[in-house]
């Protein structure tokens, strides 16, 4: 007795499996995507192929189910389910929305702007709120221009800028937006806060790294400075690290942009003085000689963003 009791619930719960199963399947083969799609391929599937396929069927609605409602548990958050045919089987595919698309583009993007050290928010540095105001216009047109020579023939050799201005005005925001445009035509760029970047450089020699993030800096597709000649310089600094910096982009004509508060004539006389008050003014005309090269001198002014 207790065995057919046994069997008979056994029969019980496979009838309600059955039932909760045909029930489940009608509400899927119900959904106006999954009718359509079954319509569109009826010549090349069977009814045994539909049955076969039920589990993708049910997979599909229940995913686009979760896609609709941005349900974060569902298989491929960002993707959009996607009916498709294998062979005499229904399959699932998942497409990524434009909205994956569009933030993968924008992280590839944000990818090409390598800032070492510097602040948040020149990383998303735009043309768009670059205030052309009086005394930034110059500076403006001339960072314009060599975006537009640089991406069309890249090739050639094309100046960078030496922006010059006081504090506040806008210098290292507009580097920041030259970058982002680049980084938007598929160039890199690297932004070195000069300052700091002496200061792990000199760090760098007792972990034996020198060489290693020289060529980091130097090998840049497009290099951008900031704040060059705002501390003075050991002779090392000056020579070994800035020099080398500029002879192999000079050498091998790579777009090179600087940010000073000094203009070139007075950051040669600048770095003609070393932290240890030596005199050495045609190291600093080598030096000069190579920014000048490399760069176009623009001076920016205006009223200082920083105070507000």
């Amino acid at each position: 007795m207790e065995d057919v009791g046994k069997e008979l619930s056994k029969i019980v719960k496979q009838r309600n499996y059955l039932d909760r199963f045909t029930e489940m399947m009608n509400e899927v083969l119900a959904d106006k995507d999954v009718q359509q799609f079954l319509a569109e391929h009826k010549e090349k599937l069977t009814q045994e192929d539909i049955e076969k396929s039920y589990a993708k069927l049910y997979e599909f609605v229940q995913e686009k189910r979760k896609y609709q409602l941005n349900d974060p548990t569902m298989i491929a958050p960002g993707y959009e389910p996607q009916l498709v045919l294998n062979f005499h089987y229904v399959d699932v595919t998942y497409v990524p929305t434009e909205a994956l698309v569009a933030r993968r583009r924008l992280e590839e993007i944000k990818s090409r702007i390598h800032a070492m050290d510097m602040p948040k928010d020149i990383q998303n540095a735009s043309f768009k709120t670059f205030e052309n105001t009086s005394g930034r216009g110059e500076a403006l047109s001339a960072a314009l221009d060599f975006i537009e020579g640089y991406t069309s023939d890249r090739q050639a050799f094309h100046k960078g800028l030496y922006l010059v201005g006081s504090f506040g005005i806008g210098k290292t925001y507009l580097l920041g937006a030259i970058a982002g445009e680049l980084a938007v035509a598929g160039f890199s760029t690297t932004l070195v806060h000069f300052p700091t970047f002496a200061v792990e450089m000199k760090q760098a020699i007792g972990k034996d790294q020198v060489a290693e993030k020289l060529d980091a800096v130097k090998k840049s597709q497009v290099l951008m400075i900031d704040d060059i000649g705002a501390d003075a310089m050991s002779s090392w600094i000056r020579d070994e690290v800035f020099g080398v910096i500029l002879q192999y982009r000079m050498q091998e004509q790579l777009p090179t942009f600087f940010s000073s508060n000094f203009s070139m004539e007075e950051l040669e006389d600048h770095l003609s003085v070393t932290q240890r008050g030596d005199e050495e003014p045609l190291k600093a005309k080598r030096i000069m000689e190579r920014i000048r090269y490399l760069t176009k001198e623009v001076w920016m002014s205006g009223k200082n963003r920083r105070n507000g």
